[in-house]
């Protein structure tokens, strides 16, 4: 029987035209059976073929159309996301939508013009997959007609709620709809009510309303449990056989001092000729978890633990990731080490990756480590034994570190917040959490550990799962330039139009301290793709790296437990084959992966914001410094010092009638002249809060 890659390698021959069911079956001499008609269907399906209105079956990049995702906007239109990462994004208005919401798999044909000439643009003809079968919302009822307001605004709609269907839901309740008719023409989708979370102003409601609306798993199913616990808690001597024992070894965990899903442990020492010996132990998660399993299935479909404000989703049942897999300090744990020789210029000399036995002798905290670096004395009298290796790791740190500048690697060093909860979720503080030595050398050895697993099989030419961050789109970096050029910056050009990572860090680098460049280097990060997996090594922009994979953090990514895998059957038979059937295989898992990364993003994302915004309810009426993040048309956009963003709208700013120049990305005073861009100090007071919209309305202090 032929398969899908037979068939589609055929229909991209270039004298390929479309053809019939039954043609193609003629082509290639088989009976178009059930068999046939299904592969055909399941192609279709999956957006790989497209059957035309004269019922033959081509390609849809022949055909003028694009296959994707939608990205939709609060303001009704939409962005088409393509499949194929080379392709550029696809405007879609809102009356070309026909009825796909956020996050459809569609069909789009794009128009043969265009009203703005820098981007393309199309109309959904087709919905291969709905994304929205479950949508929590707010309840409401008028007069004739209950609805829920979604809290996924990018829909663009609200859904009916029949009067059988609204359960025992009250105004103001949230609520989970399963949606029973989509919209079309006119007519709003309908829904029936299958879960009341709770009011919208209980406690927990808010961050339960988050992980129902991105459908994250709260529970583990009971096979996946029992699976668990049926795993041992402790490493037997049976486990060790095969395996290099580094239990002698000084071997620490450094981590914040809440986790306890421990992935990665390290010890360093100097080499008699000089270099340094970096072990790198990650948990050997894929010898408690096979492939096929139940734990395996699910850990799939998650994809990766997802950090929420108050919670954590793990990947893996906290037996797993908690327990027998987490490198927990004064225990056996089996891992997967990468033994790295790295010189005084920060190059891997030679390398080993092993399956190992370790025992963490000090689990230690970022907080303890910087202190002891910072040469707090009476904190390095009580941690003596640790002092030298400390000081020894913070050495090839910067060493690293300086090596991947030096080849253009952008940092941009943004600082962090992290929200404090009381026991009833409220928000209590918000606390900047800046990146210190501790922090940087565990970041530069997971990156050499990555990059040199990685390398190792780009050059064995074996199947391989890697992390890839494409070049930006010529057409963003032109815009990005353009918008540099109003603050005096330039970015070089090569003939082909392209631009290298070095010179958006030197940006960075040029802009590092001023009020403004906090905000460019924002603009930067929005100018560059989404990183993803990939079966090929297509390089790290970011990174300046031309070869890298996720390897060091398979307890809480999918990905990193593939490679393991593909790893250890290197070691057990020297080769892994290559096979379709393999490639194909680690397409759906770097395909998975990446789309669950996107979604663990959005949630975690969201529930900071969430917080921040209700916390600031505690603040309406005072003043605060802050710095102009952007400027629009309608206002301008501030940050505060606590990382908290909000909008002076232009109707406050009565001393003057302002209007938004675009070139020069600012807003001017028709009759004093007085200009706010990017980068401005400003005194603002806060005047509203709106949680629900996780909005913030600043007016500038008198």
């Amino acid at each position: 029987m032929i398969g899908k890659e037979e068939l589609l390698d055929y229909m991209r021959r270039h004298s390929y035209r479309p053809l019939t069911a039954d043609e193609l079956a003629d082509v290639f001499k088989i009976e178009k059976g059930a068999v046939f008609l299904d592969l055909l269907q399941e192609l279709e399906n999956e957006g790989k073929i497209v059957l035309s209105r004269k019922k033959r079956y081509g390609l849809p990049e022949k055909m003028n159309l694009v296959v994707g995702r939608l990205q939709g906007n609060s303001k009704g239109f939409a962005f088409l996301i393509p499949d194929e990462p080379d392709e550029e994004d696809v405007f879609i208005s809102e009356e070309d939508l026909q009825g796909a919401l956020h996050n459809d798999r569609v069909i789009v044909r794009l128009h043969p013009y265009s009203r703005d000439s820098r981007r393309r643009e199309g109309v959904v003809i087709r919905i291969l997959k709905r994304a929205n079968k479950h949508i929590v919302g707010m309840f409401n009822e008028l007069e004739h007609y209950s609805f829920v307001l979604p809290d996924e605004r990018r829909l663009g709609c609200i859904i009916l709620i029949p009067p059988a269907e609204r359960g025992k839901a009250k105004v103001g309740d949230k609520v989970v709809v399963e949606m029973l008719s989509w919209q079309e023409a006119d007519c709003a989708p309908l829904g029936k009510v299958i879960e009341v979370l709770g009011f919208k102003d209980d406690p927990g409601v808010d961050i339960l309303s988050i992980v129902r609306k991105h459908q994250l798993p709260e529970f583990f199913p009971e096979k996946v449990l029992k699976a668990a616990a049926q795993l041992p808690s402790l490493v037997s001597e049976e486990d060790l056989k095969g395996r290099r024992d580094f239990r002698k070894h000084f071997i620490v965990t450094i981590d914040g001092e809440d986790a306890k899903d421990l992935d990665d442990a390290v010890n360093l020492e100097l080499l008699p000729n000089g270099n340094y010996f970096l072990g790198v132990h990650i948990a050997d998660v894929g010898y408690y978890v096979p492939s096929g399993s139940v734990l395996d299935e699910e850990a799939f479909k998650r994809g990766t633990s997802v950090y929420l404000v108050d919670r954590v989703i793990p990947m893996l049942p906290p037996a797993l990731s908690n327990g027998i897999c987490s490198l927990n300090e004064g225990v056996d744990r089996l891992t997967l080490s990468c033994l790295m020789e790295i010189d005084k210029q920060g190059q891997v000399i030679k390398h080993d990756i092993v399956p190992g036995v370790i025992h963490v002798k000090k689990r230690l905290s970022y907080t303890l480590v910087r202190k002891i670096l910072e040469k707090k004395e009476q904190i390095k009298k009580e941690h003596q034994v640790l002092v030298p290796m400390l000081e020894l790791m913070r050495e090839l740190c910067l060493i690293l570190r300086k090596k991947r500048l030096q080849r253009g690697a952008i940092d941009f060093a943004f600082p962090e917040s992290q929200v404090i909860l009381d026991d009833q979720g409220k928000p209590v503080e918000i606390v900047l959490r800046q990146r210190s030595i501790a922090e940087m050398i565990i970041e530069e050895f997971m990156i050499v550990t990555n990059e040199t697993v990685a390398e190792e099989f780009f050059w064995r030419e074996m199947p391989f799962l890697y992390r890839v961050h494409e070049k930006p789109a010529k057409d963003e970096i032109k815009e990005l330039n353009e918008f540099l050029g109003v603050f005096g910056y330039r970015l070089p050009f090569n003939p082909q139009g392209d631009v290298q990572p070095r010179d958006l860090q030197a940006i960075v680098e040029k802009t590092k301290g001023r009020s403004v460049g906090k905000a460019l280097s924002y603009v930067i990060l929005r100018s560059l793709k989404h990183a993803r997996y990939a079966v090929e090594a297509l390089g790290h922009f970011g990174l300046a790296s031309q070869y890298y994979s996720h390897f060091t953090a398979p307890i809480r990514r999918y990905p990193d437990l593939v490679i393991h895998r593909l790893i250890r059957q290197v070691q057990k038979n020297g080769v892994v084959k290559q096979s379709k059937k393999l490639i194909s295989r680690l397409e759906k898992d770097a395909e998975q992966a990446s789309q669950r990364e996107r979604v663990a993003e959005e949630a975690e994302r969201e529930s900071v914001e969430l917080k921040k915004v209700e916390y600031m309810q505690n603040f309406i009426g005072q003043d605060f410094m802050a710095i102009i993040s952007s400027v629009t048309s309608f206002g301008f956009f501030v940050e505060l010092p606590n990382t908290v963003e909000g909008l002076v709208h232009i109707s406050t700013l009565t001393d003057d009638y302002y209007h938004y120049v675009e070139k020069r990305l600012m807003l001017i005073g028709d009759y004093t002249g007085q200009t706010y861009r990017i980068g401005d100090s400003v005194k603002v007071t806060l005047m509203a809060v709106n949680v629900a919209e996780r909005l913030l309305d600043f007016e500038l202090s008198s």
